[in-house]
């Protein structure tokens, strides 16, 4: 069975407990990248059709990747996620802009 996707670090060990070979190479740094971004967008699709917890967490260890991968720390994700929070807020208040008159 053919799958030619970025996996989780453990998913060769899962796949030898159950019997199988897992047949395995490492990307170099443009494809890990865009293997990353292509595992955002897959997570991203199976979050919004099943709405699960897991899937957002899934979501999650991708978006630290992409931030290790981009050189960044996740204390600097923190940072710039507060700074951009404190600058222009959150969502809690659901507010939807319609349109702004000049």
């Amino acid at each position: 069975m053919e799958f030619n996707k970025l996996v989780r670090d453990k998913i060769p060990q899962i796949i030898e407990a159950q019997g199988e070979e897992p047949v395995t190479r490492v990307l170099d740094g443009e494809e890990f990248h865009a293997a990353l971004e292509q595992k955002l967008r897959e997570e991203t699709a199976e979050y919004l059709e099943s709405k699960e917890l897991g899937e957002l967490a899934d979501i999650l260890e991708v978006v630290y990747a992409l931030c290790e991968a981009d050189g960044h720390t996740l204390g600097d994700l923190t940072d710039a996620y507060v700074k951009k929070h404190e600058a222009r807020g959150g969502f809690q208040k659901k507010m939807f802009l319609v349109s702004k008159r000049p």
